[in-house]
């Protein structure tokens, strides 16, 4: 098996050398691939994929390498919060939108969606919270939830992009929901 290893060795050598920097590394990382390669020999059910394992081995032995290498600072202690961006504030005022707009929901509707959307249930806990099958319980929190945003598309312009609502405007300023 000696002599599998020496074969091995330059070619290793420089698959390694082309991807780490300091000549000390790659000695080191050519011994830690060694290493790795006698003590899982066991592991190896054909010699014919030797020369694939051996490069299996360096390739996880390189990217090791390379992840230590990385040094991770510590924030300051002083580091400011980030400020609420737009979005965010969005959100929060919308949300203040929902609940004059979830009360003018039928009870059958209404009841569900709360549990759903305010208090968190899941829809197995709103079927036995409400008596109901849990597929009733799915399609009362769905039937709700589309009247919900019919309401609310009647009541507001609302810009919806890749994480959300970004934004919303009123379209009528008496409107009741905002």
């Amino acid at each position: 098996m000696l002599n599998h290893w020496q074969t091995h060795k330059d070619r290793l050598r420089g698959y390694i050398g082309k991807r780490v920097d300091s000549p000390a590394a790659i000695d080191d990382i050519l011994q830690e691939v060694y290493l790795k390669a006698h003590t899982h020999l066991h592991q190896l059910r054909d010699n014919a994929s030797l020369n694939g394992w051996l490069y299996r081995i360096a390739h996880n032995a390189i990217m090791d390498h390379h992840r230590q290498r990385h040094s991770h600072n510590e924030l300051p202690d002083d580091l400011a919060a980030p400020q609420t961006d737009d979005a965010e504030q969005a959100h929060r005022e919308l949300a203040q939108c929902l609940v004059p707009l979830i009360d003018e929901l039928p009870e059958r509707y209404r009841v569900p969606l709360q549990l759903a959307e305010l208090q968190g249930l899941s829809q197995q806990q709103i079927a036995d919270h409400l008596g109901l099958t849990l597929s009733g319980a799915k399609s009362r929190v769905q039937r709700g939830r589309q009247q919900l945003r019919q309401r609310l598309t009647a009541c507001c312009d609302i810009e919806v992009g890749r994480g959300g609502v970004l934004d919303y405007h009123p379209k009528d300023p008496d409107c009741r929901g905002c």
